[in-house]
């Protein structure tokens, strides 16, 4: 996918803020469409845009809109009420896996942590699993929760990414109900 928001002839990188922890869609968002600049994380989208007003970073990265649930609230919401700039945009699409620990079998995960938005866009494959769904701040911070717990009945909704960043196991690629999933997501600069 092609690099977003870079001024012509520009060689500086910056740096950009994005939602959650490394290996979140955001982080792989910001690797991939703005490999020029310093990926910066924060555990919230207020965070991430108040560090952009604050002048701590060039531009933030943030998830608006997804083809399965709509709105990612509370990220569209501060964004309108935050009177940035939006530079550019872009449509990505979100694959979920499931991971656990190494050695975690399918049949024995009771529970998926992920951030709200994630689990809302499979939750007819996690009931199908029988799988209750646990919300957590982010999808890679629920990977990095997982892996520290080590709980074979503990499993994670994040991207692929995450699970090589925490060292999971994938139990199953693809979870998403939709194979169109997408995210919408908006550059901000001041």
């Amino acid at each position: 996918m092609d690099p977003i928001g870079r001024p012509p002839k520009d060689d500086a990188g910056g740096r950009c803020a994005y939602q959650g922890a490394p290996g979140a869609f955001s982080h792989e968002a910001v690797i991939d469409l703005r490999p020029w600049d310093e990926p910066v994380a924060y555990d919230s989208f207020d965070a991430a845009i108040g560090a952009l007003k604050a002048g701590e970073v060039g531009c933030a990265l943030i998830p608006v809109e997804n083809t399965t649930i709509g709105r990612v609230e509370p990220a569209a919401s501060l964004i309108e009420a935050a009177g940035l700039t939006v530079v550019s945009e872009v449509w990505r699409p979100i694959r979920l896996a499931l991971m656990a620990p190494a050695g975690a079998r399918l049949g024995d995960i009771r529970t998926a942590e992920s951030h709200p938005a994630a689990l809302g866009q499979c939750t007819g494959t996690l009931g199908e699993l029988g799988i209750q769904p646990v919300e957590a701040f982010d999808t890679a911070g629920a990977a990095r929760a997982v892996a520290e717990a080590r709980d074979p009945t503990r499993a994670a909704v994040a991207p692929v990414r995450a699970a090589e960043v925490y060292e999971l196991s994938i139990l199953r690629n693809d979870i998403q109900d939709s194979a169109d999933n997408r995210t919408r997501f908006v550059l901000l600069s001041l």
